[in-house]
């Protein structure tokens, strides 16, 4: 039975925690699944939307990025995809009234879960100067509105055009090309904020800044190192693959602060012996203090080059450069300073030393955990030294495999969407379209902020996503969006950025991917790339959940229209009408996308990218080789009585969209305002299971940041490191705060202290 929107915000005061559970997925998870299926979507239509979830002819799905591969299950969806469908498939509705009856003040006391359980949004509406809610617009006043504001500014850098990583590849480069065109590279997205440490190291060590291997390499590799990643909650469809890796001879070393469930062991949901037993996955578990795996590679990497016949000479000569400068480096690794740095004892180490000799095709597996420190980037080229020490790149079974967390994010860079593009790609859009692009770079996230607080930026176009929330240093955020002249959410259901807006603010809703989607040359379809470079098609088979919707290519043709006016050549109204013709262009732009339209046609599951280290051991560098790199080894500075923080998801959460209120997986019920300490690190601060603590963020600026009232759970979690979920522990990250080279926000070693909370 389909169930009602929540009235009023549910109490989390005190949360309930259990045992911790050492299996995911299984009946559990299925069971999960189908309750949040049926009480947002009901019975029949849950079963209508689900058969069509990642298969050839159906929907992508909004969650995360991981790859189908060839065969596909009649259920080709994970407990966390079937959430994230039926979040997007529900039959609630935020209609004007509600609107009506929710004035802005009201919308921002209530919670990201409370927003995000009303439904889908059915009409365009507007927030006036001096509004105290929102009203409905037709859409040609809010292209008005926009086009006004976009007009009025001083400089087309003024505007910031932000991008959500489950926009289609499509909207994207329609996207790009208008601000592009407008003349700004202003073009911040998700990226950002999360594997743009792996994008700039890739990039530079081996000329792709995407992952090597495909979903087949993962089942033929001898050894999978999967580090800083959760797969059981953040990329559940992943465990299949290990699984099938396992079985086929494959070890798997897990390398994580935190023991999680998906990695112990995987109850796979789609066959008899998942469902009684399941599979063991882990074969040595290292539990690295935060921030402590590039200490942990470089010394692998020393004894790697120590081991008489361990290094791969024939690749490394033919093939890398700057060997002799890391040989150097590497070979200075300190057991004590490495042993002090990643908390594991040397017989931890040396296992994997072991186990990494006697695998030929090794894969490296990272996600969040490798990405959001100062030091991120190093950290992942370390892994790339180790990958080109045993030859591991352009081997089948073999290489670096960054998971991406958005379905589409990778997709969105690839189609242009970055503030610092290349001169090729700007030549090819010029030529393409007769304009002439900026060549300057844009702002990133964090720089967005930054210019938006200092007033340097006036008007914020959102394609998708929540902002605010995804961001770092909320407070800090939010005061800088308050600045802005317009804020502009293109959206499909209501969350918190709605509610923090500039002076005039607009929310335009769109189609979903479960949406059918017709436009004026008949019904279209959209793509995406996934986390391994394969690009396929997803075509929504539902009723658009009202008649006001328009899709994200048709909202960026409109806006075009308004802003450009008859000047611009571009064929906007042609690009809203057909989706091939967009795909005609990308094809004329994008490498890799030759025939674009045609091979969608040949083959329904898609094509892959081409990727040269991969696919033929070319390395487009600056040197032409693969880079060999040798930073100096860091790890955090912790003083003494305080915890590294490392902000994190619930299992009942994708990115800021909260599903529920419980993290099954690690035992917590009922609420969110959690932090999970060692049982030792709370003694030692007087804090006993069950009490309370303010969390209190230290950093150079002197600044504190709190987030009060969390229940501290005694956890296994490494000595001296802690955990608590983002959106809420934001707040604790400074925005300065940030990854050396890529400028992601540092959110997984934030320090801070715990003091007793003062009203429990």
């Amino acid at each position: 039975m389909v169930s009602k929107p929540p009235a009023e915000d549910p109490v989390q005061d005190a949360p309930q925690v259990t045992a911790v559970q050492h299996s995911a997925a299984g009946l559990p998870g299925v069971v999960h699944g189908l309750r949040a299926s049926t009480a947002q979507m009901g019975l029949g239509r849950t079963a209508r939307t689900l058969l069509r979830v990642n298969q050839k002819d159906g929907f992508d799905c909004p969650g995360c990025a991981w790859p189908e591969g060839g065969k596909r299950h009649l259920a080709e969806f994970c407990e966390n995809g079937a959430k994230a469908v039926a979040e997007e498939a529900t039959v609630r509705r935020v209609t004007p009234e509600f609107f009506a009856a929710h004035p802005l003040p009201d919308l921002a006391g209530r919670s990201g879960y409370w927003l995000g359980q009303q439904g889908r949004i059915t009409h365009p509406v507007y927030l006036p100067e001096g509004g105290d809610r929102y009203e409905p617009v037709s859409w040609e006043r809010a292209f008005a509105i926009i086009a006004e504001e976009l007009t009025a500014l001083d400089s087309p850098d003024e505007a910031l055009f932000y991008t959500s990583g489950r926009t289609s590849n499509e909207a994207a480069f329609l996207l790009q090309l208008f601000a592009r065109e407008f003349g700004t590279n202003n073009l911040p997205d998700c990226s950002n904020m999360c594997h743009e440490s792996s994008g700039s190291a890739l990039t530079e060590t081996l000329g792709v800044g995407k992952g090597s291997v495909s979903l087949d390499d993962l089942h033929r590799a001898d050894l999978i190192i999967v580090a800083g990643q959760n797969p059981g909650t953040n990329h559940p469809r992943m465990l299949t693959a290990l699984e099938k890796a396992k079985a086929a001879g494959a070890r798997i070393i897990s390398v994580n602060p935190l023991p999680e469930a998906g990695l112990e062991r995987f109850r796979n949901p789609q066959t008899a012996r998942g469902l009684v037993k399941g599979s063991a996955l882990t074969d040595l578990f290292l539990q690295i203090r935060i921030g402590g795996d590039q200490a942990l590679f470089r010394l692998l990497n020393k004894l790697v080059l120590d081991t008489e016949g361990a290094v791969d000479e024939e690749f490394v000569r033919t093939h890398t450069h700057g060997f002799e400068e890391f040989a150097a480096a590497a070979r200075a690794a300190d057991w004590d300073e490495t042993l002090a740095a990643t908390g594991l004892t040397r017989d931890a180490i040396e296992s994997a030393l072991r186990m990494i000799l006697a695998s030929r095709r090794t894969i490296v597996c990272w996600a969040m955990g490798l990405t959001q420190h100062k030091h991120s980037v190093p950290t992942i080229r370390e892994i790339v030294n180790l990958l080109l020490l045993r030859g591991a790149i352009g081997r089948p079974g073999a290489g670096v495999c960054p998971v991406r967390g958005h379905s589409n994010v990778q997709g969105d860079r690839t189609m242009g969407i970055f503030e610092r593009p290349s001169e090729a790609f700007l030549d090819a859009l010029d030529e393409e379209f007769g304009i002439t692009s900026p060549r300057h770079h844009g702002y990133d996230v964090v720089r967005s902020i930054q210019a938006l607080r200092d007033g340097r930026a006036k008007v914020f176009f959102a394609m998708g996503g929540n902002f605010v929330a995804a961001s770092p240093d909320t407070l800090v955020t939010e005061a800088a969006m308050r600045r802005a002249r317009l804020t502009v959410h293109v959206s499909t259901k209501l969350n918190r950025s709605h509610a923090v807006t500039g002076t005039r603010a607009l929310i335009l809703p769109t189609l979903g991917r479960t949406d059918r989607d017709v436009q004026a040359s008949g019904r279209q379809f959209v793509t995406v790339e996934d986390s391994m470079g394969l690009v396929h098609a997803s075509r929504g088979n539902l009723p658009p959940a009202g008649p006001h919707l328009l899709s994200e290519p048709a909202i960026v043709a409109r806006m075009a229209r308004a802003v450009l006016g008859p000047d611009s050549a571009t064929p906007w109204e042609e690009f809203e009408k057909d989706y091939a013709a967009i795909r005609d262009r990308i094809a004329r732009v994008v490498p890799g996308f030759e025939d674009f339209n045609a091979r969608l046609a040949a083959d329904p599951g898609g094509f892959a990218l081409p990727h040269a280290p991969r696919d033929e051991r070319r390395f487009p560098t600056a040197t032409g080789k693969a880079n060999f790199t040798a930073a100096p080894v860091e790890y955090p500075a912790v003083p003494e009585g305080r915890l590294l923080l490392q902000t994190l998801r619930s299992h009942d959460q994708y990115n800021t969209t909260v599903y529920g209120l419980d993290d099954r997986y690690r035992g917590i019920r009922g609420g969110r305002r959690v932090v999970l300490v060692h049982p030792d690190d709370a003694r030692e601060r007087g804090l006993a299971d069950g009490s309370y603590a303010d969390l209190v963020g230290e950093w150079t600026d002197g600044v504190e940041r709190r987030a009060p009232g969390f229940r501290v759970v005694h956890y296994p979690t490494a000595r001296g490191c802690a955990a608590a979920y983002y959106p809420e522990t934001n707040v604790l990250v400074p925005l300065d705060a940030t990854a050396d080279v890529s400028n992601t926000p540092a959110s997984k070693s934030v320090v801070i202290r715990l003091e007793q909370s003062p009203a429990y």
